[in-house]
Order: structure tokens, then sequence, then C-alpha cells
């Protein structure tokens, strides 16, 4: 059996975007082997056909001269051992950064690949999914054939805990308020403002829904904001699978461009996803039950990231433009939806423009 070697150690939802890609070559007779950090770790083990091997970002990305090449030196022996010996049929480093070949430099293989912003074929192109990008990269797919609309894999179940929270009395609706950070960046312009998600939750729980908080370790600045509001918080207490079975027994989640929004595209969950400065129809989760809300229609800058970069922005207004009562009408949707058993396909919805005289100040200003 031929071996590949996937190199991507996170964020999480760039490696649960990559998964179906993975399932494709797994699919075809290939052992998938996968050098991922810690955060990952958890996702990729609940695939029994995925060999993860970690590795310390901290150190790799962070560390001293010594730290880093002590962390290649062992990486290294450690894929060596993994490999038996042999040569992987493919190495694919799923990043653009040529540093991150250091991680597999001695290693044989027949064929590698990275991701290339001059290279059309190993390029992730704009206005594409991720997950058929990945997939038509690895799979070495022109464009005419690329795959599209590939969906999440989901979490078997029986590698799922069960919920942290009892089974509810009402509907539950899962709220991620903060988020979008990682190692090397805090995205806050792809967050929906914080008291956006404090009003929502303020009238979910008037229409006797229950409201919970979801977040990661680092996302406790947003948990004084609802200290008011009968939530139930389990930010920064839930290890990923328990995130995973939690976000299965929500009959909503509503979240903004972050990693929970992809682990809840594993679950059975319904989706609210609000989008601004990135493109909903690269990330949303390619399964019924999600739908996007792009808020930002009539600004001539979005989507503004690049993969690396936001453009200048002093207020976030392309999120801010959609309201709490605007996501409030979709989530409402959306549970009746789920009571008729009726799931609508993914979508994106882009609300009309309320562009503000404030927003445009802000324009002006980004201009001058």
């Amino acid at each position: 059996m031929a071996r590949v070697l996937i190199v991507k150690l996170g964020a999480i939802g760039d490696a649960i975007m990559a998964i179906p890609a993975a399932f494709q070559l797994h699919s075809a007779g290939h052992s998938v082997d996968w050098v991922c950090g810690p955060a990952v770790l958890p996702v990729l083990r609940l695939y029994p056909w995925i060999h993860p091997l970690v590795a310390d970002e901290q150190h790799i990305l962070r560390g001293s001269i010594v730290q880093r090449m002590r962390e290649l030196a062992r990486l290294w022996r450690s894929l060596r051992r993994l490999s038996a010996g042999e040569p992987y049929a493919l190495i694919a480093t799923l990043y653009y950064d040529r540093r991150y070949r250091l991680l597999t430099l001695p290693i044989r293989a027949r064929r590698r690949l990275q991701l290339s912003p001059q290279d059309r074929a190993h390029r992730l192109l704009p206005g594409r999914h991720h997950t058929d990008e990945v997939a038509r990269i690895l799979l070495g797919l022109p464009d005419v054939v690329t795959p599209t609309s590939l969906a999440p894999i989901p979490v078997p179940l029986s590698a799922l805990l069960s919920s942290p929270l009892p089974e509810p009395f009402r509907p539950r609706v899962v709220l991620v308020p903060a988020g979008a950070r990682n190692l090397l960046a805090d995205d806050a312009l792809r967050r929906w403002p914080a008291e956006n998600y404090v009003r929502l939750a303020a009238m979910l729980l008037e229409r006797g829904l229950e409201v919970v908080l979801v977040g990661g370790p680092g996302d406790e600045w947003v948990q004084p904001l609802f200290t008011a509001l009968p939530v139930l918080d389990t930010i920064g207490t839930l290890s990923l699978p328990q995130t995973l079975a939690l976000l299965d027994s929500a009959a909503v989640t509503v979240t903004h461009d972050t990693g929970p929004l992809h682990l809840a595209g594993l679950t059975r969950t319904g989706i609210v996803a609000l989008f601004g400065p990135t493109n909903p129809r690269e990330k949303l989760p390619q399964r019924p039950g999600a739908v996007a809300l792009w808020g930002g229609e009539g600004f001539s800058c979005r989507p503004c990231y690049d993969g690396r970069t936001y453009a200048p922005c002093p207020a976030n207004d392309c999120l801010r433009q959609l309201t709490p009562e605007r996501v409030l009408e979709e989530v409402l949707t959306m549970l009746k939806d789920r009571a008729n058993g009726t799931l609508v396909a993914p979508q994106v919805r882009v609300p009309p423009s309320t562009i503000q005289s404030q927003a445009l100040v802000h324009i002006a200003e980004t201009i001058a």
C-alpha cells in the first residue's frame, strides 16, 4: 500500500476542510499519514484511517534556534519510523510559506507538492470552496474536472462522547462569540461583534430557547459580557470531542468564520454562519442545513482577505451590517425547517445593503 503524507499543522478549520481530500486518497488505496499540531490532533484521531504525527508548533514557529532544530530532528526520526524507511508516494505541504518544507526536508518521496501563489495548479483559487480546491490539488486534477461541493466527512458517532450537557427540554442554540484566533494571528475582523451575540442571546432567551456559549481556551475575555443573561457557559471547559458532542446536540449553531464553524459541519446541528471580509463560498460546510449570511453588500472591498492579510479597516462594517434581528430571523427559520424535517441545501444569503454614513466615513478615511 502506497503511503502519502499531508503536512497541515492547523488551524482546525483548514485541517477539517482537507479531510475529504485525504479520504479520497484513502479510498484510492493509499495509507494517509498527517503531520499536525496539538490543536488538530483530537479531530484527526476520530478517523481511524488517518495516522497523525504531532509537531510542536510552539517550538517550530516561535522557539529558539535550538528548540526548532531539536523539534525538526525529532519529527524527521518519527517520520522515518512511520514510513518504515520507504519513500512516500506523495508529500503534500498545504502551505504557501516555503519554510514549511523544512518539516519533511530529508524524508524521501516520489512526488512532492506545495501550495504556490504563482502556480494555478497548486493555488487555492478564489471563489471556490477550499475543500474542493485541496482535493483538486492533491489529486492532480485540472480545473475543468475539479471536485465540487465535497461534503465534510462526518465524525463517526461511536467516536463522540455523550454531550457534556443534559439533553435539552427546549431547542438548544449554540453561540460562538469569540474565536478567530490562532498561534500566529488574532483575526478580529472575522468576528461578529460580541455585543451582537449578547443581543441575540437575549432575544433567543425571550423566546424560550436554551442558549449555550462555546469557545476554547483564550476566549474567556467574552464571558463577562453575558453575566446578566441565564446562558449556559462552556467556554474554555470542554475538550474538542466534547465540543463536537455538544454541537451535535444543538438544533442550531450561530458562529462567524472560525474553527467551531467547521466542527459544526461534522455534526448534525443546523448552521447559521456569519461572514464579512472572507468569502462564505470558500468556507461554508457543504452539507444540508448550513446557511451563510454575508454582510457588506455594497462594499467594494468585500471580500478583502487574500489568504494572509485584510484591507485596513477601523470598524468591521461588513459584519456589523448583519443585525441581531436579521440573524434571529434566520435562526427561527432554521428551527422551523428542522421541526418540519426540512434541511435546505447549503446556501449563501446576502442581506440588502444597509450602508450608513458612518461606514462611508470609515471607507473614506481608509482610502485617504
